[in-house]
């Protein structure tokens, strides 16, 4: 990898990681559906000004893609990011960061349920490696006492993880045909108007004031996070082999977690980074296997 490639991957894992944390800061004060609504709904038009300004026309998906690029949007987004968000009014941010990252496990035994897709013995090794780590996480977590909030909040992180999974599988198939930015566009509208009336119907009336802080964490979200980070990647994406590039989202985990520690004094158990340390050394093989 080339000293430009490395700082910009360097950089890329350093906006992905901040992702949990950033939004942790909303969350603690903002409805976290809301938050993540208002998040989507202010993003989708920044990313169509910028496919104006790129090319000078949207580019409209067919209907069968329009569909699964919805399905995407629900799903891999709203859900995923929904569930996420909500999960981080209580549960450490590293934590939660830790367990999202098993979304590749999902997506492994779903292509091999429903694809039919044969899965090579590191890849197997990978899963069961993958699942031992979130086992062990859950299991000293509960040794230690879990509050009911906490447990809500694990439970919703493995949810959201399935969630992401779900979009994955609907969208493999349009990938090809659907360019990245028309992908985020749709994203971003789908995931806000799903996410709008779950949260009036879960968390009551919108919010109407919100402190610096917040504020400052909601701007990172969406111009740093939803486009700068999105643009670094589909500029790794180009430059580096699609597998590295999606191998270098296993180091935002652990660098989440430090960044929960440094920016919100959050503590990890022993057994969190146990945990989490096997479940990343399963995903690792599982990326390699399907490089092999």
């Amino acid at each position: 990898m080339s000293p430009g490639n490395f700082a910009l991957a360097g950089l890329f894992v350093l906006i992905w990681s901040s992702a949990f944390t950033s939004a942790r800061f909303v969350v603690l004060e903002w409805p976290a559906l809301w938050a993540l609504a208002i998040r989507f709904l202010l993003t989708a038009p920044l990313v169509a000004a910028i496919i104006l300004g790129l090319r000078g026309h949207i580019r409209l998906p067919r209907r069968g893609d329009a569909g699964r690029l919805a399905l995407m949007g629900a799903f891999g987004t709203g859900g995923y990011l929904g569930c996420g968000w909500f999960a981080l009014a209580t549960t450490p941010s590293g934590l939660v960061a830790l367990i999202s990252a098993t979304a590749p496990l999902f997506v492994a035994a779903g292509e091999r349920i429903f694809f039919g897709r044969r899965l090579t013995p590191r890849a197997w090794a990978g899963l069961a490696l993958g699942w031992i780590g979130v086992a062990l996480l859950g299991y000293w977590r509960a040794a230690g006492g879990l509050s009911a909030a906490e447990t809500t909040g694990i439970l919703l992180s493995i949810a959201g993880a399935l969630s992401q999974a779900i979009g994955i599988l609907a969208y493999a198939q349009v990938r090809g045909r659907v360019d990245a930015w028309t992908s985020t566009l749709g994203q971003s509208m789908t995931a806000g108007l799903v996410l709008l009336p779950v949260a009036w119907l879960v968390e009551g009336p919108a919010p109407t004031a919100i402190s610096l802080t917040a504020a400052a964490g909601m701007a990172w979200s969406i111009l740093v996070v939803g486009l700068a980070g999105y643009a670094l990647f589909f500029t790794l994406m180009k430059r580096l082999p699609p597998s590295t590039a999606a191998a270098l989202q296993l180091l935002s985990p652990p660098v989440a977690a430090l960044l929960g520690w440094a920016l919100l004094s959050e503590r990890l158990l022993p057994g969190d980074i146990l945990g989490g340390l096997v479940t990343l050394i399963g995903l690792a093989l599982l990326f390699s296997a399907k490089r092999a």
